[in-house]
């Protein structure tokens, strides 16, 4: 689902305010160790002015979630998960599987990366989620397996 800019902005705000309000943090202190005056930082989150990425993923950082899975979620048109899975693992992890992607989609395909189709990627995000619960299962029944043998 494509947003227009203006509901990029309000949604990214509305994602930045849950941040700063569930943080263990004042908002002077966040506005402070973020590097953006408390006026402007509540600008932003009132939907007011519009904020750039470097300022927002610094702000999301200073609050202490996972910045890229928040803005990624965010501009994917997932405002509630990013929400939800920003103080969570999943965020954590969806942080870490967005920033090392790329570099594995390239060392792996190499050339053959120009021959992915954009068809593909339901299917093989599908096929991760599926691989990722089998993963967990098999860690919890091996943990379940240990824990008998004592």
């Amino acid at each position: 689902m494509h947003q227009s800019a203006p509901d990029t902005n309000a949604s990214l705000a509305r994602v930045i305010t849950h941040a700063i309000e569930t943080a263990d943090k004042p908002k002077h202190q966040i506005a402070n160790e973020a590097g953006i005056h408390r006026e402007t930082m509540l600008k932003v989150m009132r939907g007011e002015r519009a904020i750039s990425i470097d300022r927002a993923v610094r702000l999301l950082d200073v609050c202490g979630v996972s910045p890229h899975a928040a803005i990624v979620l965010t501009l994917a048109g997932e405002e509630a998960l990013a929400c939800e899975w920003m103080h969570r693992e999943m965020g954590a992890f969806l942080d870490e599987f967005i920033t090392s992607l790329p570099g594995q989609l390239d060392r792996t395909l190499g050339r053959r990366v120009d021959d992915l189709k954009p068809r593909w990627a339901s299917g093989t995000s599908q096929l991760v989620a599926k691989l990722l619960s089998r993963h967990i299962d098999d860690l919890a029944n091996r943990d379940i397996a240990m824990s008998l043998t004592r």
